[in-house]
């Protein structure tokens, strides 16, 4: 059975309209999986990403069982974002393929999208593909995370 787990959708304006279309696609998709929304909650054409990449970045690093989902126009904007919050780790993707490599290789938490190139219905694809796959356990993967997460003071 699917363990139970919670998706947070965050996009900034010109990723706002396929948050909407991405949010009614997921929403009912499993039994087990709950889809919240952490804004925007409303278009507003001169908003930045910052705020909703931070938002979604700090839920998912609370949330061991959350996945994370971040639109922007490139993906660029809000994957850096959220890769400054501790805990999060951010894959650009656009493509099925990559989301599942970003989160078997680099246990990757939430995956970003560039809402200017891909529809709604691929971006539901990647989000399963993401959702589903396992971050693989082999040693050095797992040591490569833990570096991740390591606080260096590099600059």
């Amino acid at each position: 059975m699917m363990p139970e787990y919670t998706i947070y959708l965050g996009a900034d304006h010109r990723g706002f309209q396929k948050k909407e279309e991405l949010f009614d696609l997921l929403k009912d998709c499993h039994e087990n999986v709950k889809v919240e929304d952490l804004g925007a909650e409303e278009y507003e054409e001169n908003d930045d990403f910052n705020d909703p990449a931070k938002a979604v970045a700090k839920a998912v690093a609370k949330d061991e069982y959350g996945f994370g989902v971040l639109l922007c126009g490139s993906g660029h904007g809000v994957c850096i974002q959220a890769n400054r919050i501790k805990g999060a780790r951010a894959v650009r993707v656009e493509t099925p393929e990559d989301a599942v490599l970003g989160r078997e290789h680099d246990w990757a938490n939430i995956v970003c999208l560039p809402a200017d190139e891909l529809s709604a219905d691929d971006m539901e694809k990647i989000v399963k593909a993401f959702c589903h796959a396992r971050p693989n356990l082999d040693q050095r993967y797992a040591h490569r995370v833990e570096r991740l997460d390591q606080e260096t003071g590099e600059k």
